[in-house]
């Protein structure tokens, strides 16, 4: 009971992981995961290499885009990669879930400890409990953010790299005899680093970020460190090897792909406040941490007093050491990176002088913004803790707030609170939502019917009307069509001859794939949009489809799945096969040939 008082958060988020581990394995397929570049993406793409077989794959094709290249998918040297050759893809993505968690919590325990502590071992004892559960609670509140699921353990791994460093700047500068042997642990550590990590959202700003602290620390201690520099040295290898895949595309690749074609949004210079001011509260898609509710507000005011205090007591030096004051100095710099990322000049000067980045989104750093709000908390509310503030329950309080807000938010990653919402709605109060659960929105059963019925043969392409090609390509079909930001730009002109005749009756459609082009789609001569994930198919005013038949036929298609009754049918060439429906799917699938 003693230990259960002492360590009560650890426990709590304990209970938690226990919880949630529990709701899905009782609710299943049947949960509510958010779709947007997520089931019609990456879960889709895993599946591909799950039912293909080509994880390790070398010199093979993906069974999507025409039969792109397996090296435009995520490498086989990552831990999300690996849980989805372990597990069916929910329970892999679940199982991610869990492990994002966890490692938030332990990588935040490494680096909170060993900044407000002599050594990481001292939290365990009695009297450190206090330190202990306060970063416990802020790893929690970090690893429960809805971020960007596929990259979620990335994103939770931010403080471990940050304490491997701090680790290997410590041991170097101390008196400590087995310091070469305690720094090559270190590095070989950090080497590993990447397997939880990712280099295009991550790694390169890590790398730039690790640069400049080097320069920086150079200048204040009047010397080099030679162990952060052999930490970046390390850390960039280690990038190439685990995620050799890519940086052989990146470097070593002729072809060019739709990155260099895609038409980049600018705004004009007054704009650019507006929109660091925006993205400095709100955040941006994929990066919704919530912070706005409560964070911030919080934070902000105590950014406020702890200046005022420095102020009145003519302690400016305290201003400029402060790490809550460089933390949020962080936060600036990553705000304003993205803003300037809408400037078409600095673009241009950025792809003259790194010309294989050119179209990289440089703005990510915004990306590494959700854990310094949380790295803020933390040094806020342990503050107050040891300042005896009402007992440290005022601290206990702000942390506990800040995550019941993430919980309770609907944001777009939010699928705990997404389910429940759908199960209190549907299943308590027996109202009929739209909205597709995880095993609709596939439909196996159906669509193995489908195959069974139609004879299809493993490597037959077809293409996808009305619902995502990532549904296909779930199920074992291969598609012409599909989802993704780097494949050939000369298969994206000769997918468009296919698409030609809906792009002319529809501009925003044409400019839509014409300056972007990710989502190589059959697009509607009508609507804006005709892919929904929703049961029913409410958008769609025009039941016509607008291709060139012949050029579909000479890229070997020979199938067409939609979710549409197509009103002119035979004028394009199309023969229906049959109708599909059944196995509790909410689809309604039509299954049409090539004359």
């Amino acid at each position: 009971m003693k230990l259960l008082k002492r360590r009560f958060v650890v426990f709590a988020v304990l209970i938690f992981i226990l919880i949630i581990s529990v709701f899905y394995c009782a609710i299943g397929e049947n949960s509510y995961i958010g779709v947007h570049d997520n089931m019609d993406l990456f879960i889709a793409q895993f599946a591909m290499l799950r039912n293909t077989g080509t994880f390790f794959s070398h010199g093979v094709s993906a069974p999507f885009l025409g039969g792109v290249s397996r090296d435009v998918l995520p490498s086989e040297a990552s831990l999300y990669t690996v849980l989805y050759m372990i597990f069916s893809p929910f329970t892999a993505y679940i199982v991610g879930y869990i492990l994002k968690i966890l490692i938030a919590v332990i990588s935040s325990v490494l680096l909170f400890a060993d900044c407000t502590l002599d050594s990481v071992r001292s939290c365990l004892k009695e009297e450190y409990a206090g330190e202990l559960n306060f970063a416990v609670g802020v790893g929690f509140l970090y690893g429960v953010l809805n971020l960007f699921p596929a990259f979620g353990i990335p994103f939770a791994s931010i403080p471990l790299i940050i304490y491997l460093l701090r680790r290997v700047y410590l041991t170097e500068r101390s008196d400590d005899p087995k310091k070469i042997r305690n720094m090559a642990k270190y590095l070989v550590l950090i080497f590993c680093y990447p397997f939880v990590s990712y280099f295009s959202y991550f790694g390169f700003f890590i790398l730039g970020y690790l640069f400049i602290g080097i320069i920086w620390m150079w200048i204040r201690d009047k010397r080099p460190s030679i162990g952060l520099i052999a930490g970046l040295a390390v850390l960039a290898v280690g990038y190439v090897i685990f995620e050799y895949r890519l940086f052989g595309m990146m470097l070593f690749s002729d072809i060019t792909s739709i990155r260099d074609t895609m038409v980049q949004s600018y705004v004009s210079v007054p704009e650019i406040p507006g929109l660091i001011g925006d993205v400095f509260v709100n955040g941006m898609m994929h990066a919704e941490d919530c912070h706005r509710y409560f964070v911030m507000p919080v934070c902000l005011l105590y950014l406020i007093i702890l200046n005022v205090r420095y102020i009145c007591k003519k302690n400016f030096k305290g201003i400029f050491t402060d790490v809550y004051n460089l933390c949020f100095l962080i936060l600036v710099f990553n705000a304003v990176v993205y803003g300037i990322y809408f400037i078409k000049e600095v673009n241009d000067i950025f792809a003259a002088v790194v010309p294989p980045l050119k179209g990289f989104q440089f703005n990510r750093t915004v990306f590494f913004s959700p854990f310094i709000w949380c790295a803020m908390l933390f040094i806020l509310a342990y503050r107050m803790y040891k300042s005896g503030v009402l007992k440290g329950i005022l601290s206990y309080a702000i942390i506990a707030v800040a995550v019941v807000f993430v919980i309770i938010t609907p944001t777009r990653y939010n699928d705990f609170r997404g389910t429940l919402y759908h199960i209190v709605k549907e299943d308590i109060a027996g109202n009929k939502l739209d909205d597709l659960n995880y095993r609709e929105f596939y439909s196996e059963k159906l669509f193995s019917d489908i195959k069974n019925d139609i004879g299809y043969n493993e490597g037959e392409w077809g293409v996808a009307y009305g619902m995502h090609p990532a549904i296909l390509e779930y199920n074992g079909i291969a598609t012409l069509d599909g989802y993704l930001g780097f494949y050939p730009q000369s298969y994206k002109e000769e997918f468009r001859k296919v698409i030609a005749p809906a792009l002319s009756k529809n501009p925003s459609s044409k400019a839509y794939f014409d300056d972007w082009g990710a989502r190589c789609y059959l697009y509607s001569g009508t609507d804006a949009t005709i892919v929904m994930a929703t049961r029913s198919m409410y958008g769609v005013t025009d039941n016509n489809i607008y291709i060139d038949e012949g050029e579909l036929k000479k890229m070997g298609c020979k199938y067409v799945f939609s979710r549409i009754d197509i009103a002119n049918a035979s004028e394009e060439g199309l023969v229906l096969i049959g109708e599909y429906n059944g196995h509790e799917s909410p689809y309604n699938i039509y299954v049409y040939g090539l004359e």
